[in-house]
């Protein structure tokens, strides 16, 4: 375990998708309300990120105990801000960001510089980069970065715009690894769609490294429902699961050529398995609850260990969506005496929807 400094936070960023701002720091404001934490929602439409202020400051321990990056559906990264200075100097940016790190008092593993998923942010990249050296060679000169301390916090500056950043820390065992939360993940070659890319980004996020090597060995047995053309099919047979693609449509050529994939044309929501598998995987396009209900029945019977799949949101009560499949998921297993370990996120590879892992307890 890291030991968390003594400090106080007054206020705490959610990055998300740009249109989820509402979402994101709804959750976070329910999950602080919950834990006895008052404060309030500062989430501008179209910023890709929320803001959640504390009232009065808290104490970063209990912030990092309430808060938790696992536990919220809309956030990509959690930051812990300090500082927010939207009057930057054009011509010196460093100092005044160097001298906001240092009130920290403590060191850093890493910085990273970012922006919002936005293409004002994207706009922004290029100041990010051009500062990025000077700002490291400043907090290194400064003793407070050292990036072989790995178990030290991340120092995040997030450009909301070119003279106004954001100035926080993320914590290990409570962040993202990989910079505005945004994984990199090349499209496979012999990979029919580009969905192929949500579940990989699925297994990466919602399992962690001792889960992914103990539940997805080679030789296990999964379910796609609604498989066509076979993108999440595709990535499971690539880790060795043996597949049975369940959908009316045509599974791709390259798919089947792994030599891992059963192909059956029926129905999704009817099919059921002779024997039960290791995991259930589905995205297919459906009422939200609807496919909450099916993957909850295909767990509460035994018919599968674990789940991964996608529920697709209205345009409105997002939020208010995804706590009634959660409530409608543990109903059913409540029902038939099973447990089952909840996780939820937007992944950036999603976009209208959210992905959903489910795990036998």
């Amino acid at each position: 375990m890291h030991a968390v400094p003594n400090i106080r936070i007054p206020y705490v960023l959610g990055y998300c998708r740009a249109g989820f701002e509402g979402e994101c720091g709804a959750e976070i404001a329910a999950r602080a309300a919950a834990h006895g934490l008052s404060g309030h929602v500062a989430a501008a439409a179209q910023e890709a990120c929320a803001v959640f202020r504390f009232d009065p400051p808290v104490p970063l321990a209990a912030v990092d105990r309430v808060l938790r990056l696992r536990d919220l559906a809309f956030a990509r990264q959690l930051v812990f801000g300090a500082r927010h200075l939207d009057d930057l100097p054009a011509g010196n940016r460093i100092a005044p960001l160097a001298q906001a790190a240092a009130q920290f008092e403590m060191r850093f593993s890493e910085v990273l510089l970012e922006t919002a998923d936005t293409n004002e942010g994207k706009a922004l990249s290029t100041l990010c980069r051009r500062l990025a050296g000077r700002l490291n060679a400043a907090l290194a000169e400064a003793g407070l970065l050292v990036p072989e301390a790995g178990n030290a916090p991340t120092l995040h500056i997030f450009f909301a715009a070119s003279r106004d950043a954001h100035v926080g820390i993320s914590l290990p065992g409570n962040r993202s690894g990989w910079p505005m939360g945004i994984p990199r993940l090349r499209m496979p070659r012999d990979a029919p769609s580009r969905s192929t890319l949500k579940l990989a980004e699925a297994l990466l996020t919602l399992l962690d490294d001792d889960e992914r090597t103990t539940l997805l060995r080679p030789g296990m047995r999964a379910v796609d429902l609604g498989a066509a053309p076979g993108g999440w099919t595709w990535q499971l047979a690539s880790r060795g699961l043996h597949v049975t693609a369940i959908d009316n449509g045509s599974i791709a050529p390259s798919v089947m050529a792994t030599g891992m994939v059963e192909h059956l044309r029926s129905d999704g929501f009817t099919w059921r398995p002779r024997r039960p598998v290791d995991w259930l995987v589905c995205d297919m396009a459906a009422q939200p609850a609807r496919i909450a209900v099916l993957v909850a029945d295909w767990l509460a019977r035994g018919q599968a260990r674990h789940a991964l799949f996608n529920l697709k949101l209205p345009m409105k009560k997002r939020l208010e969506e995804v706590d009634r499949c959660r409530g409608l998921i543990e109903q059913r297993l409540h029902a038939a005496g099973q447990r089952a370990i909840l996780r939820i996120k937007q992944l950036y590879h999603d976009r209208e929807e959210v992905t959903v892992c489910m795990l036998r307890d």
